[in-house]
């Protein structure tokens, strides 16, 4: 597969998981047409917004007196998204845009409020940029907002420009990903928190330099967004080409390696399939696939707690405990805090109680 092929492909799942993602490239690569192509192939709204020319008030808002107070007014762009409630908010040549415009996109990258406007939950942010020594009068990203995107490298294959240059471009292939998708989390969320208990480090890990900043790198947030990649990649059915572009574009390229390394020795089960036979879950060898394990059960649970899967879970980690309790021990505190309503302790509790009382989620 193609690097292009492969930026493609993960820019469509990227899309389709609603993860912001900001496509790195040179000038003149096709990186506006590809995405303004893409939106028009799933039959959404592109709004073009040219970072490199705004100010901050087109992103902060413009202070106006409205009923005796002071509003702060979004910008058409902003009105033209809320109305259509979906679409690409595309943020281009944000590589150029000065560090006070930078400050302004935080709020809108991460918490998608334009100025008093908050952007529908069906509006993706995807952004592009040129490398600083590409552009003129281009910055490296703050770290604040680089830590807020998926970070892609857009290349140019020759082989794919002389195909699409005679007979057309294909666009961006989006997934679209079952209803309710977000419930398949704890699986990816469990090998987060197993990696990061055996690699401390790494869950945060701010570059020294100022274009290592400008990029992916390890913190909770784009943790998190591995995490939902991760997931959308396995419902979507991408290779492990197109993952491993996402998991790096979010954590950097040496986390992400050592990431993707130590999950190909992992080979873990299900968490739905654990909670539904708790009776049969046999539990790994391996301290750290034990762990990985039960901080996905603990999760699903955590995410849906019934009185059922609340047992269930007790129970996985009750036959986990008889050969590594201090591991277990970690998920009994996540159950401990999520017990549904009117459920009692089980006896499996009891195991742990020590630990509970401990950390005052018993009495």
């Amino acid at each position: 597969m193609s690097g292009r092929s492969t930026t493609m492909q993960a820019l469509g799942v990227a899309v389709a998981a609603r993860v912001p993602v900001l496509l790195w490239g040179a000038p003149g690569t096709g990186k506006t047409s590809a995405i303004r192509d893409m939106a028009r192939s799933i039959g959404l709204p592109c709004e073009t917004v040219i970072a490199a020319i705004r100010e901050p008030s087109d992103f902060a808002g413009l202070p106006v007196v409205a009923d005796g107070g002071v509003l702060m007014a979004p910008p058409r762009w902003a009105r033209n998204l809320l109305s259509a409630e979906q679409g690409i908010l595309f943020l281009d040549e944000i590589s150029t845009a000065p560090p006070a415009v930078q400050a302004a996109l935080l709020r809108v990258v991460l918490e998608r409020v334009v100025g008093d406007l908050e952007l529908p939950e069906g509006v993706v942010i995807v952004a592009a940029a040129n490398p600083p020594e590409q552009s003129a009068d281009g910055w490296d990203l703050s770290p604040p907002l680089a830590n807020r995107f998926c970070h892609l490298d857009w290349t140019v294959d020759p082989q794919a420009f002389a195909a699409g240059i005679a007979g057309g471009w294909a666009p961006a292939p989006v997934p679209v990903l079952p209803p309710g998708w977000e419930a398949s989390l704890p699986l990816a969320r469990g090998l987060v928190s197993a990696f990061a208990s055996v690699r401390p480090s790494l869950t945060l890990a701010v570059p020294q330099d100022a274009s290592g900043q400008g990029r992916g790198w390890p913190s909770p947030r784009t943790w998190e967004m591995t995490a939902v990649l991760w997931t959308a990649c396995d419902l979507a059915g991408a290779d492990e080409d197109v993952r491993s572009a996402l998991v790096r574009g979010c954590i950097g390229d040496g986390a992400g390696i050592e990431f993707l390394t130590w999950t190909q020795e992992m080979d873990l089960p299900d968490p739905e399939e654990v909670l539904a036979d708790p009776g049969s879950f046999v539990a790994p060898e391996r301290g750290d696939r034990v762990y990985a394990v039960l901080s996905s059960v603990a999760a699903a649970v955590a995410a849906n707690s019934t009185p059922d899967r609340w047992y269930a879970g007790w129970k996985v980690l009750t036959i986990a405990a008889e050969r590594t309790p201090d591991v277990a021990a970690v998920a009994a505190r996540i159950l401990a805090q999520c017990r549904p309503d009117g459920a009692v302790a089980p006896p499996e509790i009891k195991v742990f109680a020590p630990l509970l009382r401990d950390a005052g989620l018993m009495e």
